[in-house]
């Protein structure tokens, strides 16, 4: 079992997803890691998925609207991350830009719906994003016709399936993006063995009797510390800095207090989530990475599997979560040039 754990919790910190429990006390009522623009307007809504789960959302409408139809996004991410946190910033943006944005909280994740909580699905976060979009297609004010998406982190890789999968996404943009069933099926830079992957997944198998005699699902038992040693991998120093700090603290981020489920690796383990990724053509894709992010070759991996109209943009110097909520470096310009010419 002590094998297990460990394994398990190292797969979880090379993913960031490492975090204390109760380790930060502040107040976090109705807080958002960043500020509502003068601009735009935010409304707390809901809808439901394909499987069921009721999802919550933000929308965020630009205020100068008018009667106009507007061109939409919606944006989740990074994994294990809320609303509150990057997707919202994202969103408030890119309303700025006078887009109708929703940003929403991953099923099992943030204020959604799905028990247990903290639970992580290539298909269900795949659909999560198409439930986006009848959402935003309802809308009386939104012109179905002119719906983008954006995926941050690990909502990246779901965001280009979803794409792949559903036509009426006419574009979409990834930001320091994982392809999670890669990292968690073959480790960073696919250096995991077959032996290693098998042992991995006799330990999960095991794992399923213990959580169903439990009658609960067990979690990671390890996590970022309180505070860093100083020794610990640049990467991790980077995540910790953004989720475990004022930064980017939320009470409801899985990655700033708890942890995924220590089985949640079982669907990603052999469910390729960028196998279609060429069908996204004809409509175009932008991926954009860091120049210094640990990440960056998923992003240049799966910019060389897709089909033309691509761009990939590599903004200098930057490291992974730089693009979670650096707007000094977002390229959000660019993404508003890169909707707009896409929707014409």
């Amino acid at each position: 079992m002590k094998k297990l754990i460990l394994t398990i919790a190292v797969m979880i910190l090379s993913l960031g997803q490492l975090t204390a429990q109760n380790s930060v006390k502040m107040d976090t009522t109705e807080h958002y890691t960043f500020t509502l623009s003068d601009k735009v307007t935010r409304t707390a809504v809901t809808f439901k998925n394909r499987y069921g789960i009721t999802l919550s959302g933000d929308l965020y409408l630009p205020k100068n609207a008018g009667d106009q139809k507007l061109a939409a996004l919606a944006i989740s991410g990074p994994f294990g991350a809320v609303k509150e946190q990057s997707s919202g910033l994202y969103a408030n943006q890119m309303a700025e830009r006078g887009f109708a944005v929703v940003a929403f909280d991953a099923s099992y994740t943030g204020e959604s719906g799905g028990e247990p909580r903290n639970v992580a699905s290539p298909d269900i976060n795949t659909e999560d994003f198409s439930a986006a979009v009848d959402f935003l297609g309802l809308q009386k004010n939104v012109d179905r016709n002119k719906i983008g998406i954006i995926g941050i982190c690990g909502f990246g890789g779901m965001a280009l399936n979803a794409t792949a999968i559903d036509k009426r996404i006419k574009a979409v943009v990834t930001t320091s993006m994982y392809d999670m069933s890669r990292v968690m099926s073959q480790g960073y830079n696919d250096a995991v063995t077959l032996e290693q992957r098998t042992k991995t997944l006799e330990n999960l198998n095991q794992q399923r009797w213990v959580d169903a005699e439990n009658g609960k699902p067990a979690f990671p038992k390890m996590h970022l510390p309180e505070k860093l040693n100083g020794d610990e991998p640049q990467f991790v120093k980077e995540y910790f800095d953004y989720y475990k700090t004022p930064r980017g603290y939320h009470k409801r981020s899985v990655n700033s207090n708890g942890g995924w489920t220590v089985t949640t690796p079982l669907s990603f383990m052999n469910m390729p989530l960028l196998s279609y990724i060429k069908e996204i053509s004809p409509r175009p894709v932008l991926i954009i990475a860091g120049e210094n992010a640990h990440s960056r070759y998923f992003s240049e991996d799966a910019y060389k599997a897709a089909a033309e109209p691509k761009e990939l943009m590599i903004i200098p110097g930057g490291v992974h979560v730089d693009l979670y909520d650096k707007v000094d470096i977002i390229p959000f310009d660019k993404l508003d040039m890169f909707f707009k010419e896409a929707f014409k």
